[in-house]
């Protein structure tokens, strides 16, 4: 073909005229046979600000049960549910790290370890029983890091938990084991915290390869220093060294992993106030006004009025039954007249609080996600959402901090691949309590999503997953990652038992929900905790830590909001390991799916008119289907007059980029 005959003054027109040629032209394979144009498919697509969800929404009136509730799937389709082994059942799956072909699924008993390669028959590969809240797991190479807080976790990962205040068998920080072996875990080594680890973050700096460097956040009160030497609960105004107001940073020498420990303590939440917050929710309040009619106690903490135990009731009028020489559990009409009077008081002698002259902002994070490949980090840190400088693996320093009177307990973060937004999860209620009933603002227990400019953040919008929750589900923004769809900001992310939202937040200001899974209650007259703890994708498949049920497996399903194109590129991607706080940046080979995907979002958003879309169609079409040679010399033209196109568009360059990228593949 001759570049004259189509190319002249006017690049744009010629290139349409160059397109209808080669749609309609025949390309020569040989000097003796020729190649007609193949046939193509166009998929259907349809503009994201017209996505036309089930109505009625099936997730409201599922029916109960634990391993028998109804479902509810909208383009995500179930490729296995796997219960847990014996030893776990009963017991909370906590998080989830990937390795190989391996799914690590933590639970308050310790570690369980599946082969899902096969994602429709998950086989376990073995059960470590070893217990310690909350069990959340990362690798790193051969090396497992596994998470504890709680006061009953043993050094020697015994099952009869730990009895007294302060014990030398107490675990309370973060456990290493060798998993060269992965179906027989060896327990090399364990660093202890001052407050435990609740979760920890692993940090692979690209600049170092001997070693790698875990961020624990322990949220937990500070244990006695005659536990650990050194573990002060008092202000770092009277004491440089208190436990409070820090994160710790362990170096783990891959040489030598049983020399792990701590090498700084940043004091990253330094000068920051306390948050502002918002009150009870409408059906808090109105089960507030109904239990004090029906004559209950209350008292202030927090901020907040809130209704006393039958518990705590007792407790507090046997207080001051002492206090007059009466008869413990025998109280008075004036007892309760003063328990009335003086209940907030005496919570506050029992449990502290009620001077908020100190208070201060955070002295702990929730969940830290590191994003090494940009420098940065996003600190989920209770009533902050943090920005982190991470280029110095053990000093990381802050940048920048929002707070939000919508937001209750910042609890974990996802960057988008390019790192210039940031989503913050909330979990309001400690994800234990049912957050998404219909009268529940929908500000609140969201996500909250920024831009990134100039190393601040700036707000844009919530999302919450829109379905209505009974108020025996706990229900609340948890944990997810993004699919790698390529151009596109898309996540899947768990909320207990409100299921599992698949969202677009590719334009910060219009989150859009495009698929869902959800279960119905697991029990239909009383709270019972359950749902998805966690959910990731990882090489084609979206997994699920069912906190009650196991282990759920899906896969996306094509729609009109998402292609088989965009999700073939997506399953382009492969990791060979991934963590929940570890993001990794996406990086797509050139693949015909790759520049089909592109073709198809210029069609879904109308940057580009339906003709030329199948024109340029027609075209992938037939350099798919020719021979190398005339591959490449399908592909080098199309990208050569591709670079005459509108420079403007992002998407058009990204397009232009994968098909000059595949001709040099062949």
């Amino acid at each position: 073909m001759k570049k004259n005959r189509f190319f002249s003054r006017k690049p744009l027109q010629s290139f349409w005229v160059f397109l209808i040629a080669a749609a309609l032209v025949t390309y020569a394979c040989s000097s003796t046979e020729q190649m007609m144009d193949v046939e193509y498919s166009s998929p259907n697509v349809t503009s994201l600000s017209n996505v036309e969800s089930p109505s009625p929404d099936p997730r409201v009136g599922l029916g109960a049960g634990l391993f028998d509730a109804e479902e509810a799937l909208w383009n995500l389709k179930k490729l296995s549910s796997t219960p847990p082994p014996k030893d776990f059942l009963g017991v909370t799956n906590s998080d989830l790290a990937f390795k190989g072909n391996y799914a690590i699924q933590g639970n308050y008993n310790g570690v369980i370890v599946w082969d899902i390669s096969d994602p429709s028959n998950p086989v376990l590969v073995k059960d470590y029983l070893c217990p310690a809240s909350q069990s959340d797991v990362s690798v790193y190479g051969n090396l497992m890091f596994v998470s504890g807080e709680g006061y009953s976790g043993r050094l020697d990962c015994g099952t009869e938990g730990v009895q007294t205040a302060v014990s030398e068998k107490r675990l309370r920080g973060i456990r290493i084991f060798d998993i060269t072996n992965i179906e027989e875990p060896e327990y090399l080594a364990n660093v202890q915290t001052c407050r435990g680890s609740h979760t920890h973050s692993v940090l692979k700096d690209p600049s170092d390869d001997d070693n790698v460097y875990v961020y624990v956040s322990g949220s937990a009160p500070v244990r006695p220093e005659e536990e650990l030497p050194g573990c002060k609960s008092v202000s770092p105004d009277e004491d440089p060294n208190s436990a409070l107001f820090r994160i710790e940073v362990i170096k783990v020498p891959l040489s030598n992993p049983e020399s792990a420990a701590i090498v700084s303590s940043p004091r990253i939440f330094e000068d920051l106030e306390e948050p502002p917050s918002h009150g009870l929710a409408p059906a808090e309040r109105e089960a507030l006004a109904e239990a004090k009619a029906n004559g209950a106690f209350t008292f202030e903490f927090s901020g907040s009025e809130r209704v006393m135990s039958n518990g705590l009731t007792q407790r507090l009028l046997n207080v001051l039954i002492e206090e007059r020489g009466g008869t413990a559990g025998e109280p008075t009409a004036a007892d309760s007249a003063a328990l009335r009077e003086r209940g907030t008081e005496l919570v506050n002698q029992m449990f502290g609080g009620g001077d908020d002259s100190g208070r201060k902002g955070p002295n702990q994070c929730h969940d830290i996600t590191l994003y090494p490949e940009i420098g940065l980090a996003g600190g989920a840190c209770e009533g902050y959402g943090l920005l982190l400088d991470i280029s110095d693996p053990a000093n990381p320093t802050r940048i920048d901090a929002v707070a939000d009177s919508n937001f209750s307990y910042w609890h974990s973060a996802t960057f988008s691949n390019d790192g210039k937004k940031v989503l913050f999860t909330d979990e309001w209620g400690g994800g234990g309590q049912p957050k998404c009933r219909e009268s529940d603002p929908m500000e609140w227990g969201a996500n909250a999503i920024f831009t990134i400019e100039n190393g601040k953040m700036k707000f844009q919008e919530y999302y919450k997953m829109p379905a209505p929750q009974t108020s025996q589900e706990n229900c609340v923004a948890h944990n997810g990652s993004l699919i790698p769809v390529p151009g596109r900001e898309i996540m899947v992310q768990s909320w207990y038992q409100g299921g599992i939202s698949v969202f677009d937040w590719t334009d910060p200001n219009n989150p859009v929900e495009i698929a869902f899974q959800d279960y119905g209650p697991v029990a239909a007259d009383r709270m019972a905790s359950g749902g998805s703890w966690s959910v990731y994708w990882y090489n084609g498949a979206i997994v699920s830590s069912e906190i009650a049920r196991g282990l759920d497996i899906f896969e996306l399903e094509a729609n009109p909001y998402i292609t088989q194109n965009e999700i073939d590129a997506a399953n382009t991607v492969k990791l060979d390991y991934l963590n929940a706080q570890g993001q990794p940046k996406f990086v797509w080979p050139n693949t015909f799916a790759l520049s089909k995907a592109y073709l198809d979002q210029l069609d879904r958003d109308k940057e580009m008119n339906t003709t030329r879309v199948n024109r340029l169609r027609q075209v992938l079409a037939n350099a798919e289907a020719a021979n190398p040679k005339m591959r490449k010399k399908i592909l080098t033209e199309l990208a050569d007059r591709m670079d005459g196109m509108d420079s403007s568009n992002e998407k058009v360059k990204m397009l232009a980029e994968s098909v000059r990228g595949l001709a040099s593949n062949q």
